[in-house]
């Protein structure tokens, strides 16, 4: 989606507050001995109170409002009975649609206690992030967001996941740009358009490098087994650099 009006900008900045906001209270509800259904619940309510359709369950017939992704899972998790654990370190992906437009955020979660190792993995898992983002403005390359993470994760010792890509959304989920990659990709040419919209969400871990399917349809796991975050954002290619849609303030 490329935004022309001011009517589409408005539009992208609900629906993006709105899984912004809902991202932001499930992060705060997770807790030992809450399971993965109950924080699906959460955010269902707070989407369909503010009028959104979740995105997985109307596209793709995902069986759940979110995507709740624990420890060896990191993309795709299928809320359920699993309890939240002293420890755990828990993904959320949250995309929904309103009025005809789409929002994408996600972020991990370190349930306390947790090694100063995977406190800092979440740390950094935001810092590359934000690496990505200060490379999207218009008329700039897309693969500047991949080197950017790229460089980060070499510099802090960290691999990155290089099957799981950030993508165009908009009027669909998932769309033109498809597959741009959070990691450096010498065959990457396209350039940002004035008004593109996409996500930047790069997959950092302690040691994989790929998302391989489980026993069930949707769950992915990392490969080699490693912690990895993720954290995501929605944003908005503009002359001034990137515009934030799913920031919850």
């Amino acid at each position: 989606m490329v935004v022309t009006s001011e009517a589409e900008l408005a539009a992208l900045k609900e629906i993006g507050r709105i899984v912004a906001v809902t991202l932001e209270a499930m992060g705060k509800a997770i807790e030992p001995g809450i399971t993965t259904a109950e924080l699906d619940a959460i955010g269902r309510a707070l989407l369909e109170g503010a009028g959104a359709r979740s995105a997985p369950e109307s596209v793709y017939g995902f069986p759940g409002a979110t995507c709740i992704s624990v420890n060896e899972e990191i993309a795709h998790g299928i809320p359920g009975a699993r309890v939240i654990q002293p420890g755990d370190l828990v993904n959320i992906d949250v995309s929904a649609e309103k009025g005809g437009v789409f929002g994408d955020t996600g972020a991990s979660y370190a349930v306390p206690p947790v090694t100063r190792a995977v406190e800092r993995l979440c740390k950094d898992g935001r810092r590359a992030m934000w690496a990505g983002l200060r490379e999207v403005g218009a008329g700039r390359p897309l693969a500047g967001i991949g080197k950017a993470v790229g460089a980060f994760a070499r510099k802090n010792g960290y691999t990155l996941v290089r099957n799981l890509a950030s993508h165009g959304i908009g009027h669909s989920l998932h769309e033109e740009p498809k597959e741009i990659a959070t990691w450096p990709d010498a065959s990457e040419r396209r350039v940002m358009r004035e008004g593109l919209v996409f996500t930047v969400e790069p997959f950092l871990s302690l040691g994989a490098e790929h998302a391989e399917d489980g026993d069930d349809p949707w769950t992915l796991y990392s490969e080699p087994r490693a912690l990895t975050v993720q954290y995501e954002h929605t944003v908005v290619a503009t002359r001034n650099g990137p515009l934030i849609l799913t920031l919850a303030g």
